[in-house]
């Protein structure tokens, strides 16, 4: 039998503990220890899991427990510099989106990721979710352009408002959330963004000064294709209509349907919850009429949250064990990151972003 991968996981938070709790159950790899600056979701974790070796500081972590990999779910603000010590000690690295706060930062993170050899994931969830892999197949199919209209809305509260406005210290909604549509969006054009446009409310004072909870961008690719995005986070937000996936393009579209009775927006499963694809042909008879009826394909056997963060360190161990090349994985989630980027300084700045 392999030596198990012996792995850090940095941030005991909501993804954290989810990612702790994938590596716990697979054979394949050890937890070496879990970190957290805050003493309380570390040590919830480490008892529900039977018993962790606990750190307060990163650093010290690292040098006491020398990771084979490293698994980062902080607050966004940190994650550069603990991706690059962690490549610096030699570990694979996993992290949570996004990469970092700047384009140059992830560009010295591509440079190191060359230099050492090792593996970097980074966590868009999505790509590994077997329901919406349809949706971007099917999206492929309907020609060219295509009409790309999403968002996530969330109207949270108490302990989730207080995890919202600790994000909002370094990005906003769009930035932190957008990454993932974003990243959808080029999936299903393979085309390269050519400009953003962007707006953005801030509907409290609860914020750093310069921060806004409410944003929506729009995306032109050079094919012609087009796209927006809207996420808002807070008490304020409404829940009607907070959930829109569809894609329309010269043969019809898709869309994901929201799943019927979920309790909010605010429940984590919701973001990634698909239950069906529908999907709409534009083809007419002579008389005018629709050729055939809308096809609807059922999702409900799709894995849970806990399930698909499972299915992202299914792939980790696949990179490592395996050698996968990554470079085109890091490429887009650069990508993403760019146009979302875009989106921030056209909201500041009241002009559209050419790339």
């Amino acid at each position: 039998m392999n030596t198990p991968i012996r792995i850090l996981v940095v941030g005991c938070g909501n993804m954290g503990a989810s990612h702790a709790r994938a590596y716990h159950r697979m054979a394949e790899f050890k937890i070496v220890g879990l970190v957290s600056r805050g003493p309380e979701s570390r040590q919830a974790l480490s008892r529900e899991l039977g018993g962790y070796p606990e750190y307060e500081s990163y650093d010290e972590a690292l040098a006491a427990t020398r990771p084979d990999a490293v698994s980062i779910n902080t607050y966004p603000d940190t994650h550069a510099e603990y991706v690059k010590k962690a490549l610096a000690a030699g570990a694979h690295v996993f992290v949570e989106k996004p990469l970092a706060n700047t384009i140059e930062e992830c560009l010295d993170i591509q440079e190191m990721v060359r230099q050492t050899g090792k593996k970097l994931v980074i966590g868009y969830i999505l790509r590994v979710h077997p329901a919406w892999a349809k949706f971007i197949e099917i999206a492929k199919g309907l020609g060219k352009p295509l009409v790309m209209r999403m968002n996530l809305n969330q109207q949270s509260h108490g302990a989730t408002w207080e995890v919202h406005k600790k994000l909002m210290d370094s990005m906003s909604p769009i930035v932190d959330c957008g990454v993932h549509y974003v990243d959808v969006m080029c999936l299903m054009t393979g085309a390269q963004p050519i400009s953003v446009s962007a707006i953005g409310a801030r509907l409290t004072e609860e914020l750093i000064p310069g921060m806004y909870n409410y944003g929506h961008l729009q995306v032109r690719f050079d094919d012609g294709s087009v796209g927006w995005y809207e996420a808002g986070w807070g008490p304020m937000i409404s829940e009607t209509a907070f959930f829109v996936k569809d894609v329309m393009g010269p043969k019809g579209c898709v869309s994901i349907v929201d799943k019927p009775g979920k309790e909010s927006s605010d429940d984590i499963d919701s973001h990634t919850v698909t239950n069906s694809l529908r999907i709409h042909y534009s083809e007419t008879t002579k008389e005018g009429r629709f050729a055939q009826p809308d096809e609807w394909v059922s999702t409900t056997d799709e894995p849970d949250h806990q399930g698909l963060c499972d299915l992202e360190q299914a792939f980790f161990l696949n990179a490592i064990q395996n050698g996968l090349d990554l470079s085109n994985h890091l490429e887009d989630a650069i990508n993403s990151l760019r146009i979302v980027l875009a989106a921030d300084e056209s909201v500041k700045t009241g002009r559209t972003v050419f790339l």
